[in-house]
């Protein structure tokens, strides 16, 4: 958290090392047209899953692999990652092509994947100020169309049926969170999750819908094109299943309560003095891309948004103590969980 959206932002040292001559000879076995010499380096960002550009004299790709060092059951499942994409390519949903996928752990110690990088502009600024005023607000209905238009696709059809167990998706994604949050002793507990713990089983809304769902949609892990408001790929798929749609849309749409220096977000100012349509205009464009009359329990979607995001903030912390975390921000991550316990809990007022 954030992943490849550091693409764009500059790659630093190699905290997370390469056998550079193994890569190169995969590389030139799997990768149609690949041709070196092979340059490598590893993009400043990326709190899970160490990510790298590799550079050769006529391209550029992405590396994602698994971190070094122990980690929890079920979590940096790159393989997904590119399952997911691979899946939505030729979709209205615009992705980065992948170019191979290797399982051979022998290779470089973890699986990993590769695809083509995607030049164009990252906002780390949920208000756009780089963008001029009376433009943002494209901006905004490009990623509703995005996420509306992911909300909206066969998942069968594509081949992602088995992608995750249709239905129930709030009782298992609570109890998944729960579980992660209490397993990781190392980072310790906090009241306000503990409460969240104790209250969101018991407030899950009626009715059940299944549609892939991103995990992490934000402005920042989209690649915009270089001038226009067009989405060029959506990036960072780690926490992608099947899903809930409405789970997935108010993750995205909390940025309108998000403190900005947590992650992107818009809380405490006003969007639309800003050039950015207000929070009930964004859902009424989402519904309208949908098909729904309105979203009820919209505080419920909120809290267990913000209660996720917290039990991913403490891995982070938990990946800190145990000195394998993969960004060096995030020790600030870390700093900023019992922030969104408490964010979560302010939801909702319990």
């Amino acid at each position: 958290m954030p992943d490849l959206a550091a693409a764009n932002t500059g790659v630093g040292a190699m905290r997370t090392a390469l056998d550079g001559a193994a890569l190169q000879d995969w590389l030139q076995a799997h990768v149609a047209g690949f041709s070196g010499p092979l340059e490598i380096g590893q993009f400043n960002g990326g709190q899970s899953n160490p990510t790298y550009r590799l550079t050769t004299p006529d391209a550029r790709y992405v590396l994602r692999r698994k971190p070094a060092g122990p980690i929890l059951k079920g979590a940096h499942d790159v393989l997904r990652e590119a399952r997911v994409q691979q899946a939505l390519a030729g979709s209205d949903v615009p992705v980065a092509t992948i170019r191979a996928v290797c399982e051979d752990e022998s290779v470089l110690g973890s699986a990993f994947y590769v695809m083509d990088m995607v030049d164009g502009r990252v906002f780390w600024d949920a208000a756009l100020t780089q963008i001029p005023i009376g433009e943002r607000a494209a901006y905004y209905d490009e990623m509703n169309r995005v996420i509306a238009a992911l909300h909206s696709v066969d998942y069968a059809a594509i081949g992602l049926g088995d992608y995750g167990r249709p239905g129930n998706y709030f009782a298992r994604q609570i109890a998944r969170w729960t579980r992660q949050y209490e397993e990781d002793e190392l980072a310790g507990r906090d009241p306000d999750l503990d409460a969240l713990v104790a209250w969101l089983p018991t407030a899950i809304p009626d009715g059940d819908e299944t549609s892939i769902v991103h995990g992490d949609f934000r402005c920042d892990n989209m690649i915009f094109h270089p001038s226009e408001p067009r989405v060029l790929a959506v990036l960072d798929w780690e926490l992608s299943t099947l899903g809930h749609p409405l789970a997935d849309f108010a993750y995205h749409a909390m940025f309108y309560r998000m403190p900005p220096d947590i992650v992107a977000g818009l809380g405490g100012v006003d969007p639309e003095g800003l050039g950015l349509p207000s929070q009930e205009a964004y859902i009424e464009a989402y519904c309208r891309r949908t098909g729904r009359q309105a979203i009820g329990n919209w505080d419920f979607y909120l809290a267990f948004n913000f209660f996720r995001l917290a039990a991913i903030f403490h891995g982070i912390k938990g990946r800190v103590l145990r000195g394998n975390a993969s960004n060096a921000q995030a020790a600030s991550r870390a700093e900023a969980f019992p922030r969104l316990a408490r964010l979560a809990r302010d939801c909702v007022g319990i």
